[in-house]
């Protein structure tokens, strides 16, 4: 959602030390948390076929940790051998923390199983990133990239706002369409419309 860092913002300040961000399960949605939080934890299960690993495929290369959840009962199995296809996995990608390896581990909510394992491992992460300065450098970067996401909704929310745009837009997409106006030239009148115009050593 659009105001995701803004609420972990509100709850941190409300004196919240952990703060958990569930995602809708869609890839873009996973990469667009997992540049907002300190850790991003890829919950997945055994035996989930093709088309779940298919989905899951580029998830893994931003997981800080996966863990295999309900490997209980007649499960146990299927989610160990799912960690141990996933860890193979993880050994051929390179992360992009040189200070920490992502963990496979399975668990069970159902039995409460390696929950404490999990919440271990995420606690081991946080010391390690600490200690290294990657974690302070790590918010540093997603400061300024909130700032840099603030900044390009409200330019469009400009343009979206502004009413000559509104009436001249669809005739200049026609034209763009049709290949009657260059896409370059039709961003630069659109631009010129809110006081956006290129420089004159840029137009040249």
């Amino acid at each position: 959602a659009r105001k995701t860092r803004e609420t972990m913002a509100l709850v941190e300040a409300a004196g919240f030390d952990v703060v958990i961000v569930e995602t809708v399960g869609v890839g873009q949605s996973e990469h667009a948390v997992a540049e907002m939080v300190d850790f991003f934890l890829v919950l997945l299960l055994a035996g989930g076929g093709d088309e779940l690993q298919g989905l899951k495929k580029g998830v893994i290369e931003i997981a800080d940790m996966i863990a295999i959840n309900k490997a209980d009962a007649d499960n146990v199995a299927r989610a160990r051998r799912a960690a141990a296809e996933y860890q193979g996995a993880l050994a051929l990608l390179t992360h992009a923390s040189p200070n920490w390896r992502p963990p496979v581990i399975t668990v069970s909510a159902r039995e409460n199983d390696r929950l404490d394992a999990l919440w271990a491992k995420i606690c081991e992460h946080h010391a390690r990133m600490t200690a290294s300065g990657e974690l302070p450098a790590r918010r540093q970067a997603q400061a300024v990239a909130w700032m840099r996401e603030m900044i390009e909704e409200r330019l469009l929310g400009a343009l979206n706002a502004n009413p000559q745009v509104a009436a001249k837009l669809p005739s200049i997409e026609t034209d763009v369409r049709e290949g009657r106006l260059m896409p370059t030239r039709a961003a630069d009148q659109i631009l010129a419309m809110i006081g956006l115009e290129k420089s004159g050593e840029e137009a040249s």
